[in-house]
């Protein structure tokens, strides 16, 4: 062969025609066992479906290995899918027997070992429980242990069963089949990236917008995205918040308010309500002192009862302000928590966040009318409501009281204790002493029901009348003589006979004793009798004296009768 060696010869092919030929000719050869080949599906079968690889001979592919839960086959004509030969599957006569599980299997394997590599995230699905953690299919069964399902202790891993979830691969064992992943690295590294981009804009003062992680007694926790800020129960409302769980619950999306933030710490405090207007500030424009309103009672104590008039707004009304009466023990009697209430507004201080109601307001106060319906010396009838060391409170009507002072109580004795004469809800009368309205006073006497002892007394005896009585006590300078029910006199140490001749310790005249008695002064303004044995025994001996004197007139006069008599004959 002569000439230049780049000449070509005709009907020869050259060199670049020869890399065509080897091209055009190369599917003829059989592909190597382990390849993974790019198909095209020709046509779907009950049985098979038809792939085309580029070879002299079409492929089949058992369609079984393509069937979706509903029993379908998930490919259809024209899809592109991985496959290889299945040298251990029975032969078909002018076919070439593939599968796509096999190549699909190869390709996860290649995919999960470049992401453990790699670091990368994968998506996989829980299939079941296994012992010590969960199945997860990730295109093949793969591993997780309990410990790498979440970051923190999880107790209800069943939970996720069906779901899909990002994980990391972990290890990967080609030989024996073995894939082991992590959910728990996924999520800290999930984490790791939210915390990062969070603290990045997060300030006291700013408004962001996070989920409920976890409810407490105290409060909630907020994940603000890789951080979790505490919102304290006293700043979830303006209202009354006895547990989170009134208001929010886990997975609530909210807003809150960034209160402090500890960056060094990574503490975060948040607020709810101070994402909204105080309700306080404006408070005075709504509720002006002697306006009507309406609430619900949230709370009810020994002094009064708390009522919410609206959201973050609440007043009390004390249990002074719930009757006219005095006679009211406990709030409860009137109102009970979830009541509906009217009452007036008595005063607001927006500052000190208080609001004072009064329910008793709604209707006339009977202090403004009493003068009109009761005059001095009238007759009422009341209950004993109080017993106190120097009286008695009578009520006389709803929110009307009087006092009995304990003087006024009866005539006939002294008393130490109102209760020695009335008890304590007792039905009595009394007579009205005195009527102050404005401050709110009413005097009785019960003992006015009865005639005055004293006056009785002094109107039907005098000085110098000898009367019966009993004496009641001793004193150093006499003795005290009951002459009629709650009548007392005075007998002088002076007034009883022989008084000197008597040892100091001897009383003069003993306790319990009954004689008589002479009236020797009656002082009737000063209520003073006083009383001598001593005249009724001088008394005694001048009736006696004279009467003596009167015998011996007499004796004299007869004597002398009969003296005359007798020297009347000589005379003769």
């Amino acid at each position: 062969m002569t000439g230049n060696q780049d000449e070509l010869i005709p009907g020869v092919p050259g060199e670049e025609d020869y890399e065509h030929l080897l091209d055009d000719y190369s599917h003829y050869a059989p592909p190597s066992d382990g390849e993974v080949l790019r198909g095209t599906v020709l046509a779907v079968g009950p049985k098979d479906v038809i792939v085309d690889i580029g070879y002299k001979s079409e492929g089949l592919v058992p369609a079984s290995q393509f069937a979706a839960p509903d029993g379908t086959v998930a490919v259809k004509r024209g899809d592109t899918i991985d496959v290889m030969v299945d040298r251990t599957a029975p032969p078909v006569e002018g076919y070439v027997v593939l599968s796509h599980e096999k190549a699909a299997k190869l390709r996860y394997w290649d995919t999960l070992e470049e992401a453990q590599q790699q670091g990368l995230l994968v998506s996989g699905r829980v299939l079941s429980r296994t012992k010590g953690g969960l199945l997860v299919d990730v295109g093949i069964a793969a591993f997780m242990p309990g410990s790498q399902v979440d970051s923190r202790p999880f107790h209800n891993a069943d939970s996720l069963i069906g779901q899909d979830v990002a994980v990391k691969v972990v290890k990967v064992n080609r030989r024996r089949g073995n894939i082991v992943v992590s959910r728990k690295l996924a999520l800290e590294e999930e984490t790791t990236a939210r915390k990062s981009q969070t603290l990045g804009v997060l300030a006291e003062g700013a408004v962001v917008t996070g989920v409920v992680k976890n409810l407490t007694d105290y409060g909630v926790f907020v994940d603000l995205g890789g951080l979790d800020g505490l919102l304290h129960v006293s700043d979830i409302s303006y209202g009354r918040v006895t547990h989170p769980s009134e208001v929010l619950h886990v997975g609530d999306e909210v807003t809150v308010k960034v209160l402090k933030f500890d960056r060094e710490r990574e503490r975060i405090s948040l607020g709810m309500k101070q994402v909204t207007p105080d309700p306080w500030s404006t408070a005075p424009e709504r509720y002006a002192p002697g306006s009507r309103v309406i609430g619900r009672v949230v709370s009810v104590t020994d002094y009064g009862a708390f009522v919410e008039l609206e959201p973050g707004v609440e007043g009390l009304i004390h249990i002074s302000e719930m009757t006219w009466s005095r006679r009211m023990k406990h709030p409860a009697k009137v109102c009970r928590i979830g009541d509906q209430v009217e009452g007036v507004v008595l005063e607001v201080k927006p500052d000190q966040h208080r609001v004072s109601l009064g329910i008793k307001q709604l209707e006339a106060d009977p202090w403004t009318t009493v003068g009109e319906r009761y005059s001095v010396g009238s007759v009422v009838e009341g209950r004993v409501r109080k017993l106190t060391d120097f009286g008695a409170f009578i009520e006389i009507e709803e929110g009307i009281d009087g006092l009995v002072h304990i003087s006024d109580l009866t005539w006939i004795k002294r008393i130490k204790h109102p209760s020695e004469v009335v008890k304590k809800g007792q039905i009595t009368q009394a007579v009205i002493l005195g009527i102050d309205a404005g401050n709110r006073r009413l005097s009785l006497g019960v003992k006015q029901l009865q005639p005055d002892a004293w006056e009785t007394f002094f109107q039907s005896h005098k000085p110098g009348d000898v009367v019966r009585g009993r004496v009641t006590r001793a004193a150093s300078f006499g003795v005290f003589v009951e002459l009629a029910p709650g009548v007392e006199g005075l007998c002088h140490n002076s007034e009883v006979p022989n008084a000197a001749s008597r040892g100091r310790d001897e009383p003069l005249l003993p306790p319990g004793e009954e004689m008589d008695f002479k009236i020797v002064k009656m002082t009737e303004p000063e209520k003073k009798i006083g009383l001598s044995v001593k005249a009724i025994a001088d008394d005694e001996e001048r009736s006696r004296l004279d009467d003596y004197h009167k015998q011996a007139s007499a004796a004299t006069s007869t004597l002398e009768e009969f003296m005359h008599g007798r020297s009347g004959p000589k005379d003769r």
